[in-house]
């Protein structure tokens, strides 16, 4: 699991955090075990973070940037309660398989529609007022995806994104996906449409909430 403070704190603080149901165990078992890249599965502390935001906020209408294998997107979903709607994008047909079948599974998977295709396009069709908005999917179209999100977000609506602090990369970076996040964080310490703060959550989480 991918996390900037030590593995023994983190394991502390998700020991003191209310217990996910079987459902995570099973699908963050499966996404180690058969996926390529199971760090991009968001942690249970994480997990119950969203849930908690999405319920705190009073989301019905959430939208999430990149699915993997669908650990986020349930813990959006359930925090939002009977009602609610969150659609979640991706363009891995084989990791998002994976998502399906336990949204299928849920008790709250009905609350989760999945659109395959480029972020950006999926974007441009889903209409405002929204409550809740997560991006977890290419760095390099943060910014893009943030710029889509931002005039569709009600005022008190939340906005996520996660990987802001990349390792700890952001803060001598060597790579594209390294500048992408840094020119990102900068866009959003610049955006007097929101307030927000930087969280050391895992490997960095910015929340913010439009003005």
């Amino acid at each position: 699991m991918l996390t900037l403070v030590p593995e023994l704190v983190e394991s502390y603080a998700v020991t003191h955090t209310t217990a996910v149901s079987a459902i995570y165990e099973r699908l963050r078992e499966e996404t180690l075990a058969s996926t390529a890249a199971p760090q991009m599965q968001v942690g249970p502390l994480e997990g119950r973070l969203l849930m908690l935001l999405a319920r705190l906020s009073g989301a019905r209408r959430a939208v999430e940037v990149g699915t993997f294998t669908g650990y986020s997107a349930l813990s959006i979903a359930e925090g939002m309660g009977e009602g609610g709607r969150l659609i979640t994008c991706d363009i891995d047909p084989v990791n998002t398989a994976i998502a399906r079948r336990y949204f299928d599974e849920a008790p709250w998977g009905d609350r989760i529609e999945l659109r395959l295709g480029p972020a950006s396009d999926t974007l441009r069709a889903i209409e405002g007022p929204l409550d809740l908005v997560f991006i977890d999917a290419d760095k390099g179209g943060y910014i893009d995806y943030w710029e889509q999100l931002v005039p569709k977000v009600r005022s008190g609506g939340v906005l996520l994104a996660d990987n802001v602090l990349w390792s700890g990369r952001v803060l001598d970076p060597s790579d594209d996906s390294d500048r992408a996040l840094v020119r990102f964080n900068r866009h959003v310490q610049a955006d007097t449409r929101v307030d927000h703060v930087m969280l050391t959550v895992r490997d960095g989480l910015t929340l913010a909430v439009k003005r």
